[in-house]
């Protein structure tokens, strides 16, 4: 048995209201069968002012309850929010007081909620009161604001056994049977009161989840139900009232949590819905106010008291407009679910609900005319972010960028924005846009999740601000700092450290911020969970529910095209270079980071052994001119004018060749090559360019110390050499080039190995981030520990003290104990400095 004091408080809120032999029924099996710590529950039971003695009789009858008079009559809704005032635990459990839990009632509801701290609600499973019909296994919606329970009265053995055991999300959980955190429950305002009953836990399930968090079927969680025995106190036979509640709280639900595109083509056909629906309840003849029908003269007409309860919820709802109105405004700004996402939890979104011919074909005609079934299924909108220049000729940020686009277009709507200047973008399948750092909230407002790499978080400050529940997915594939390190090498000490401050903060501001991460390889993987332990976003609850928090940083390596590569052109042989020259291809740009120079003394060593080698840097012109021109670049040149290599061994294509054709080049090339330092840029660094190499066919040739290195020695891809080593450069160019056998195996072994690299594959994370998109666990708002450290009390605080003021005097005497007293009463100071003006 795990330890009682590790277990949460729960605090079960019974509601009573004229029903005290039941509720004194269910109050006891609480206290008495339950398999849980008695010292860790809570038992408190809201009398709704019954005024029949109920209170009195329940506390003479089951000691230790905590019995709360409500003084008026609350309703179900207002009654659960009576008892969460007086709760002092951190998770609230609702149970009808004409219900009767299982044993393991809240021992499995709280496994759930200790083990998935995304989840905030856990929703029992609840059987009629023998445990042969099915009062609740599943939760639905339909796009009018109707919840219902799924299969709700159908006898247990109708179905195949365990069909109803499998643990599961859904909308929301019957407020009959159901747990939540407090924190979160206090943080929404708990059940809606205006609802007084029914559909008040639909609203509740509801709003959790378009705020991001989960509400879990867990039919470990068991109690048996009496349906409605508190309701046939208040109601009549015909049940008009419970239809009227019914009818005006779906109305309310709905009014308040669907987005505005949705709310307009959903409200009037709700609306219209609603009056159908009642007079087809009523048999009313929808007629007879026709000009051309006889009139009988009659200025009454009989209407059915369930007709009337339809007409009357429609106006009651308008009476509560001015209210919701202000609530909507709170959800809407809260959410960060669409419609769209929430479609699989409604189960039949487009479900008539009644039976009704008339009714039936009101439905068809309005679902049609309104467009419903497109509003509910509304693709989600994502935008891509990049500062990288959108052309023919684009670098590895906006290749990236460019196919995240292409491949979430697939199931979402897309839209790719740069900040750059240059913008040229060939045709895209979504849409591309080039916006300046003034015009990009529009961009961010509209969409539902947000990509970003690079700067752009510091273009959206109001991205960073705490308020902000935008869902944001940062590219960590480019380790900024690190290439810095390298990069600025020719400035000033002082602007290479302030430099170096800036672009970390950069960083450090996304890995704060972000809800979902993505990086190139299993070595940026590690690297970046450091920085982001360091920065305190590895909590135990985020770790509790993923311990690989692979749902928060996961592996998207840059990726190459699916379709293999079609030549149209032959860029090199027969213009640059012999039909039957060996070359090599230097693809990308050359940087600050990468060694060329080695690679150019290899080249005139491998060239007097073997005269018809070349090699070939397929562009020395980065296409953004917002990057600098590097040192390396100049160096290259020389180095190779000095060995007298240009123009006969070593060539330079000086402009950016058009991402559409480079293909061509490297169909002309016999191998790919990439060399580098040995440094800390190399080791965390991802060569997007050698992709294509795979995407080609080419056997690579690669200095060691990178994710890639580590790929071509595993998968024998090519040869791996060590770092500023030309003759082993040389001697590994050699055996690519001109041992056939050694090229055909390595080629081979390319076509099986390219496969795993399809963009398809490489963005499968963010591809399936994006189809349930939600906050990170540390980031769901009202997010608070289940189990807190007990009071140390005036007992423990003076032992805390004492053994901290020994510790003090054996580690610096006397001085550091003054010190530390010292630092003690400014920090009281300014605490209760803070509390006098109210700062929070």
């Amino acid at each position: 048995m795990p330890d009682p004091a590790l277990r949460p408080v729960v605090s079960v809120i019974v509601v009573n209201y004229r029903g005290a032999e039941d509720t004194i029924t269910c109050l006891r099996a609480l206290r008495e069968e339950l398999d849980y710590p008695a010292e860790r529950l809570q038992l408190v039971c809201v009398d709704n002012a019954s005024g029949d003695g109920s209170a009195e009789r329940i506390r003479q009858q089951v000691p230790g309850v905590e019995v709360v008079e409500s003084g008026a009559n609350l309703g179900f809704a207002g009654g659960c929010n009576v008892g969460a005032r007086h709760a002092t635990g951190t998770v609230l459990a609702f149970l009808n007081n004409d219900a009767r839990p299982h044993r393991d009632w809240v021992t499995a509801a709280v496994d759930v909620l200790k083990a998935e701290p995304t989840v905030a609600a856990v929703a029992s499973k609840v059987l009629d009161w023998d445990g042969e019909h099915i009062d609740f296994v599943d939760a639905g919606l339909t796009w009018f604001g109707m919840g219902y329970k799924r299969h709700a009265g159908q006898p247990v053995s109708d179905f195949p056994a365990g069909s109803h055991d499998v643990a599961k999300d859904v909308l929301f959980a019957t407020g009959s049977a159901m747990f939540v955190r407090a924190e979160v429950y206090r943080r929404l305002g708990g059940f809606d009161e205006r609802f007084f009953m029914f559909y008040e836990d639909v609203d509740l399930g509801w709003r959790l989840n378009l705020r991001g968090w989960r509400v879990r079927y867990e039919p470990r969680s068991l109690t048996f139900h009496r349906h409605h025995a508190s309701m046939s106190k208040v109601d009549s036979p015909d049940n008009a009232r419970e239809l009227y509640l019914l009818e005006r709280n779906a109305l309310a639900a709905l009014y308040k949590n669907v987005s505005d595109s949705t709310l307009a083509k959903a409200l009037p056909a709700a609306l219209a819905l609603a009056v159908r629906r009642a007079t087809a309840r009523g048999d009313i003849d929808p007629t007879q106010l026709e000009i051309g029908k006889p009139d009988t003269g009659s200025a009454t007409v009989e209407i059915p008291r369930t007709t009337l309860a339809g007409i009357l919820a429609i106006d009651q709802f308008v009476e509560l407009l001015p209210s919701l109105a202000a609530s909507r405004q709170t959800e809407q700004a809260a959410r960060v679910r669409s419609d769209a996402d929430l479609i699989p939890l409604m189960r039949r979104a487009m479900e008539p609900a009644y039976p009704l011919p008339r009714y039936l074909a009101a439905h068809d005609v309005l679902v049609e005319v309104f467009g419903l079934e497109e509003a509910f299924g509304a693709r989600r909108k994502v935008l891509v972010v990049t500062g990288d220049a959108l052309t023919e000729r684009m670098a590895g940020p906006a290749i990236r960028a460019w196919n995240m686009a292409d491949v979430l277009a697939g199931e979402h709507e897309v839209r790719l924005v740069t900040v750059n200047p240059l913008f040229a973008p060939p045709e895209a399948p979504f849409a591309v846009a080039q916006a300046k750092q003034r015009d990009l909230s529009p961009h961010v407002a509209w969409a539902d999740v947000v990509v970003l790499q690079g700067h752009a978080l510091e273009m959206v400050p109001e991205l960073k601000k705490a308020a902000n529940t935008k869902i944001v997915v940062c590219d960590m594939y480019d380790p900024m700092h690190l290439e810095l390190l390298e990069q600025g090498k020719d400035d000033t000490d002082e602007q290479r450290e302030l430099d170096l401050i800036g672009v970390t903060n950069v960083l450090n501001a996304q890995l704060e911020r972000g809800d979902f991460f993505l990086c190139a390889s299993e070595r940026q993987r590690h690297f970046w969970l450091g920085h982001l332990t360091a920065l305190g976003r590895l909590t135990p609850s985020l770790y509790d529910s993923d311990p690989t928090v692979r749902s928060l940083l996961a592996v998207a390596p840059f990726g190459l095209p699916g379709k293999p590569p079609q030549r149209t052109a032959s860029p090199i042989r027969g213009r640059l270079v012999g039909d039957a020259d060996k070359v090599i291809i230097w693809a990308g740009g050359v940087y600050s980071w990468f060694d060329p120079l080695t690679l150019l003394h290899a080249v005139d060593r491998l060239s007097r052994r073997q005269p018809d080698v070349r090699l070939l840097f397929l562009g020395m012109k980065h296409p953004n001119p917002e990057v600098p021109d590097m040192d390396i670049g100049a160096r290259t040149r020389a180095l190779a004018g000095r060995l007298d290599l240009t123009g006969k061994h070593v060539f330079f294509n000086e402009t950016w060749v058009p991402y559409a054709e480079r293909q061509n080049w490297l169909l002309d090339s016999d191998c790919g090559v990439t060399t580098h330092y040995e440094h800390v840029e190399t080791t965390f660094a991802f060569r997007t360019r050698v992709l294509d190499y795979l995407w080609t066919g080419l056997p690579i040739v690669t200095t060691d110390g990178d994710a890639f290195a580590d790929l071509v020695r595993t998968e024998q891809l090519g040869v791996v050499v060590p770092a500023e080593d030309p003759d082993a450069l040389a001697d590994a160019l050699e055996k690519v080039l001109y041992d056939k056998e050694f090229a055909d195996a390595a080629r081979m072994r390319i076509a099986v190995v390219r496969e795993r690299f399809t963009w398809e594959t490489a963005l499968a994370p963010l591809v399936s981030f994006c189809r349930n998109p939600s906050p990170s666990a540390d980031r769901l708002p009202g997010t608070a520990p289940l189990v807190r450290n007990k009071p140390l009390g005036v007992g423990g605080t003076f032992r805390r003290d004492l053994d901290l003021v020994r510790s003090y005097l054996d580690n610096g005497g006397p001085a550091e104990l003054t010190r530390r007293a010292a630092g003690r009463v400014k920090r009281l100071a300014a605490e209760r400095l803070r509390k006098g003006r109210g700062d929070d």
